[in-house]
């Protein structure tokens, strides 16, 4: 396991997930980072910088460039690691195995050595303090990277990441993680968990507007993220990435609820 261990920061901190090769919503988070006035210091990226969009390359280059700090996603581990699959443990068959297969095959073809060796050497735990409270950001869980936690979740699973995480760092006040994809908040197993969602795919939930979130004195606050989806969407068709991601971007809609827990896939017509 990589620690990295930010210190105290002052100032708001922005935390986001998943920019998945999408170049305008990187773009688009970048820039709202600027418009906030929030030092490159206090921005953090849950990892998944590359997946499921057109623009693997671009994307890690607006990110290094910004100088930000990244966790490290099960996709960096995977690129970095030269294997042949997301790392994200679908079940073979499922519609979320059979798409990962296009989308990773086209990553991988675009991303070369320097970015897999910078990718190599991201954090799996970054730490930092912020008025008072003790932070952890990781990517999906301690005890495995590409592990889906949901709002709806076991308390048992996190008190499973919490102990841990804090097996590895000590005592936390929050954690805040990635991978899933939605955003949530929850008090549990002695701290607050908060997914900050991710920047590059809608949340399934039938808008095309993505989210970030923004740590500030008095707390956590979800902010909604408007970017060129249908550029982003026109690249894909571009590329050749047209098995279900690329609609994803305008209906808002994920192409498969496979990964998801009963609780939260919608009726039939929302797929619709």
């Amino acid at each position: 396991m990589k620690i990295k261990d930010l210190g105290e920061l002052s100032g708001d901190v922005m935390l986001f997930g998943g920019p998945y090769s999408n170049m305008q919503a990187t773009t688009a988070v970048l820039n709202a980072t600027a418009a906030r006035g929030i030092a490159a210091t206090n921005v953090i990226c849950t990892g998944d910088v590359v997946a499921y969009c057109a623009r693997p390359a671009r994307t890690v280059a607006l990110v290094r460039d910004a100088g930000i700090t990244v966790v490290a996603g099960n996709c960096e581990r995977q690129l970095a690691a030269g294997a042949m699959d997301c790392g994200c443990g679908f079940e073979d068959g499922t519609a979320c195995d059979l798409l990962s297969a296009g989308w990773y095959a086209h990553v991988d073809n675009e991303i070369g050595a320097e970015d897999r060796y910078w990718m190599a050497g991201l954090p799996d735990v970054v730490v930092f303090t912020h008025f008072g409270r003790r932070i952890a950001v990781i990517h999906g869980g301690v005890t495995d990277i590409a592990r889906f936690i949901w709002s709806v979740s076991p308390d048992a699973v996190f008190a499973e990441e919490v102990a841990a995480l804090q097996e590895l760092v000590g005592k936390v006040d929050m954690v805040v993680a990635g991978h899933s994809g939605i955003v949530f908040s929850r008090d549990v197993a002695g701290v607050r968990w908060v997914n900050a969602g991710v920047i590059g795919m809608p949340a399934h939930d039938g808008k095309q507007d993505t989210c970030f979130a923004v740590l500030s004195d008095h707390g956590v606050d979800i902010v909604s993220l408007q970017y060129g989806a249908d550029a982003a969407f026109a690249d894909m068709q571009q590329v050749g990435l047209r098995q279900g991601y690329d609609r994803a971007l305008m209906t808002g809609y994920w192409p498969s609820e496979d990964v998801l827990p009963p609780e939260l896939r919608l009726p039939d017509f929302a797929n619709g």
